[in-house]
């Protein structure tokens, strides 16, 4: 069970979550009416008050509760405990103070309009409150979008947040807040909030005497600025002051702030801005100048510094290739821990065991995502030579790793995060699968990590042919750790064959059906462990000359060998697809330009990282992996016009993939006839002239079974074999699609390679919640005048679903489903036909609506004949629906839909009081505004009532450990 962070305040502020502040008020509302033992009543509601809450928000999936939600559940267990009179008085109270709050804003109108009223500035002077300035504020972040911006409603709903002695920076807040909250009418506002949150921005890094008509002129100040204060406070390396930093400066070009919607601008500041923690936690620099110092701390180490500074900011602040979060919070800071993803064994030793505790709290620490094979260790009830006692396994080790795992706030910006695997054939991998069930004894659970099954093909066919299966502790059976393929399944048979003549003591024989049916079972149940194949991750990896991969890492798509002198790391990018195209078409052009640029700066990273164990920094230094990835596949698709679920689809995941295959790879060749071949690169498969879609072949052949997936391409590869053959490459991997959960959101594109998760929706993360509304969905609609209030409250009452409108063409809907609307089998086929050209893997979630075990099976089985590597979390449909108390129900009919039985009930249940509903008189005559402004006038009418969508989210807090 989640703890709640995070509460709402009535001015839409979002602030920590505290217990102790229910209990007081509480206890507050006992003592006025005299009664006794007023606050162990108090904490005892409060009690009651908080699981109900934690029901509801507490995983995240419906955005933030508020401070009226609150007070409804404590009204509710003040009355269910007897105490009607203090329920009474209780309900008065909140009616009085609605009342007052009402008095208040309408007094504060009529100052307005009288002129009474003023405003606080940063110097502590106070001056008239100008209700033209704010008009002029407001318009000059509208620029462009008059025609859709219903500016009067905006100012009349500040006006109601306005009071005497404002603090100037809390009016921008509040349009900001105002503005935001109409993202879900049309994009445009969120360029707009985005745009007042820049200026609030401009104004606190910059100053508040900026000169608007010259806004480069400060920007360019303040990033020299604020470069020179960084190292002086020991945030940034001083090595960033060996650059020309007015010759740099030069660089910036502040209207690509203009690419920014509001999610990602606020994301930025948030949580990548560099700050001062010693001057309140200042904020030093701005979003073009954070890419400057991103392009500048890849490139500390390049002899012509300057040249490929440009290049690469050039890169990034177009949005065409974003680096992962690691990489974006330490570039040229004075701990540059750069790597997004570490992998490793765990030895079968109390030495090694506790040795992996304190590695991984290291790479945990500087914000690595972290995934750990424990088959090593021997199974529950096997003997310690060393002791003579019998084993506890696996399983209160892992207990221990998930505490660990806890404890690490990575780079204080978010909590730890990591996944465990182990092979299906160990000892103890019944009790492991069980491992994130909320039942049974908590010492054997594990609810913080994340826990994946190391599936080697032999099981597989063992399932389908409905053959036996046998478990074996590690200590006896200590090749089938190292061995894939056929040399697996000989090795395997052989050890079976021991147990009928009593050389192996510790064994289990069982249905290979009965243990796949668990473990289809437990991921149902409870997401985990994800199914991940050993197989093809070894026998498709580049260096299976030089080790063996032995897991992936948190997210699933990396691949690379691991051992206990060796921690593997991976260093990510993501190309993002949708700024690549061009009339409609992948602009292969540019697309191999930003490759290029994009591995360089991946291959820098490997140079210029901070290393927090010897074990990472020797494997990056040997192999020198990376691994450049996708994002924006379904919008790419939008703008082509192309449905996901269909063959056109895949032929696009196709070939995209074989062009940047193409461009990766002979770029990495390129850099090493510039600077030499990776340390192992002798004997590898590139060495032996074996690409990744040549190692289809090889998969089939070791698995003695066709994969339905074609090994034809449409490019000519002669020129890039031919390189590699001649210099070389400089990565041992070159390719892996991560989640890019965090920079997807930065970059506005649908996140990685999967279909948009709800067409609008409230997505709740650190910053807040934030509506999350499908742009091309609604520019199509508007192509089709069917945008206006009463289509998206349609939109809304089906929970962002298109397919039942009937007003909407029957194209269009099929074009805007959903992912659950989609057969999960099309993400499976992309995948595959996308994978052959990867060296790496792909972190592919899969959808799955239906109930059936059989069927969920079938789903993984088919995963598995397609070749694909790994899978990741497995997303079941819940009962979410998005809010719906803007949504006329007398229009709409019953918000009760979709087989939500208990979600309407409980929203109901804490609803917020209709007296704290205050509708908000339009200015503006309807029949002068367009029909996005008239939609914005409903909304503000309404903003009482809830606000946006609530629909639950995909997003697990871990997902962003990668990117």
């Amino acid at each position: 069970m989640e703890k709640l962070q995070q509460v709402k305040k009535r001015n839409g502020d979002v602030v920590p979550f505290s217990k102790d502040k229910i209990v007081s008020a509480v206890e507050k509302a006992f003592n006025a009416n005299n009664v006794s033992g007023a606050h162990d009543i108090a904490v005892s509601i409060t009690e009651k008050v908080i699981p109900d809450l934690i029901a509801f928000y507490g995983d995240g999936t419906r955005g933030t509760p508020t401070v009226e939600q609150t007070q409804d559940l404590v009204e509710k267990y003040i009355m269910e405990a007897g105490h009607f009179d203090v329920a009474k008085a209780y309900i008065l109270y909140r009616y009085e103070r609605a009342q007052v709050r009402a008095s208040d804003a309408q007094e504060t109108l009529e100052k307005l309009e009288e002129g009474g009223i003023c405003v606080t500035k940063s110097d502590g002077k106070r001056q008239s409150f100008s209700l033209e300035k704010l008009k002029k504020s407001l318009s000059y972040t509208t620029g462009g979008y008059e025609d859709i911006i219903n500016a009067d409603a905006i100012v009349n709903q500040v006006k109601l947040e306005i009071y005497d002695g404002i603090p100037t920076p809390d009016i921008n807040k509040a349009l900001i807040m105002v503005t935001r909250s109409l993202i879900e009418q049309d994009p445009a506002y969120s360029y707009v909030s985005s745009r007042l949150l820049l200026r609030q921005m401009y104004q606190e890094i910059i100053g508040e005497s900026i000169n608007w008509a010259d806004i480069t002129a400060g920007y360019r100040k303040a990033f020299v600025d604020g470069i020179k204060h960084g190292v002086t406070i020991k945030v940034f390396d001083t090595k960033m002051l060996d650059f020309d930093l007015e010759k740099l400066s030069l660089l910036l070009d502040p209207s690509r702030d203009e690419l920014f919607m509001y999610l990602g601008s606020q994301t930025l500041y948030d949580r990548y801005f560099a700050r001062d923690i010693d001057d309140k936690n200042r904020c030093i620099e701005l979003p073009q100048a954070f890419w400057l110092r991103v392009a500048m701390g890849l490139s500390l180490l390049e002899e012509d510094k300057a040249s490929r500074v440009a290049e690469f900011y050039d890169v990034l602040s177009r949005l065409l290739f974003v680096p992962s979060t690691p990489t974006l919070f330490h570039a040229g800071t004075t701990h540059p821990q750069l790597s997004s993803c570490y992998l490793n064994t765990v030895d079968d030793s109390l030495e090694g065991i506790f040795k992996s505790y304190s590695d991984n709290a290291q790479l945990s620490k500087y914000s690595g995502g972290i995934g750990t094979d424990w088959t090593n260790i021997r199974g529950t009830g096997s003997i310690i030579r060393g002791t003579g006692v019998e084993s506890q396994g696996v399983i209160p080790f892992l207990k221990i790793a998930n505490d660990v795992t806890v404890a690490i706030n990575r780079s204080g910006r978010r909590r730890g995060a990591a996944a465990v695997y182990l092979e299906t054939w160990h000892y103890d991998i019944e009790d492991y699968i069980e491992l994130r069930k909320n039942t049974g004894d908590e010492r054997r659970r594990t609810h913080d990590i994340n826990t994946a099954n190391w599936i080697p093909d032999l099981f597989m066919k063992r399932v389908r042919a409905d053959g036996s299966w046998t478990l074996f502790s590690t200590d006896e059976v200590p090749e089938l750790h190292d061995l894939y393929g056929k040399a697996f399944e000989e090795k395997y048979a052989q050890y079976e064959a021991m147990t009928l003549s009593g050389e192996i003591r510790m064994f289990k024989t069982l249905k290979a059906r009965d243990l796949w049916r668990k473990m289809i079972t437990m991921l149902f149940e409870t997401g985990h462990p994800w199914i991940t194949f050993k197989d093809p991750c070894n026998v498709r990896s580049p260096q299976d000359h030089d080790g063996i991969v032995h897991n992936s890492n948190l997210c699933t798509e990396i691949t690379l060998n691991n051992s206990s002198t060796e921690t593997a790391v991976c260093n990510l990018g993501s190309l993002n697809m949708p700024m690549h195209m061009k009339d409609g078409m992948f602009d292969t052009e540019l697309v191999a330009k930003t490759v290029k640029t994009g591995m360089r700066m991946l291959d820098n990273v490997i140079d210029v990282n901070f290393y927090p164990t010897k074990e990472a920094k020797n494997s990056n230094m040997k192999h020198r992996p990376v691994g450049l990835g996708i994002m924006g596949f379904h919008d790419a698709l939008y703008m082509m016009n192309i449905n996901f679920d269909s063959d056109a689809a895949v032929a696009f995941a196709d070939e995209s993939m074989e062009i940047i295959s193409h461009s990766a790879i002979m770029a990495s060749s390129l850099l090493a006839e510039e600077r030499g071949t990776y340390e192992s690169y002798k004997g590898s498969k590139w060495d032996r002239g074996i690409f990744p879609v040549d190692t289809m072949k090889l998969l089939e052949e070791e698995r003695g079974m066709k994969i339905d997936v074609p090994t034809t391409g449409k490019l000519d590869w002669s020129s890039v074999r031919e390189h590699v053959a001649k210099y070389g490459m400089r990565n041992s991997n070159t390719m892996a699609i991560a989640p890019t959960a965090t920079i997807s959101n930065i970059a506005g594109s649908v996140p990685t390679i999967e279909p948009i998760y709800k067409n609008i929706y409230v997505k709740s993360n650190a910053s807040g919640d934030f509506t999350v509304i499908n742009p091309h969905l609604v520019t199509e609609l508007k192509a089709l005048g069917l945008w206006d209030y009463e289509m998206l409250g349609k939109i809304k009452y089906n929970d962002g679903s298109v397919k039942n409108i009937n007003e909407i063409p029957v194209e269009v809907r099929a074009k805007y489903k959903e992912v659950f609307e989609i057969s999960p089998e099309w993400l499976i086929k992309t995948a595959a036909y996308r994978g052959k050209w990867i060296d790496q893997s792909q972190s592919l979630n899969i959808y799955f609506s239906g109930t059936s075990g059989r069927e969920l099976a079938a789903i993984y089985d088919y995963a598995w004949e397609m070749g694909l590597k790994t899978t990741y979390y497995l997303r079941s449909l819940g009962a979410s629906q998005v809010e719906k108390s803007t949504v006329n129900a007398t229009e709409f009919g019953s918000t009760h839909t979709r087989g939500s039985d208990t979600s309407d009930n409980t929203e109901k249940n804490i609803s917020s009081s209709d007296m704290a509903h205050e509708s908000i008189p339009s200015t503006v005559p309807p029949a002068e505004l367009t029909p996005s402004q008239k939609m914005a006038e409903a909304a503000m009418a309404n903003k009482g009532n809830g606000g946006g969508p609530k629909l639950c989210l995909i997003e697990d807090p871990d997902c962003e450990a990668c990117q």
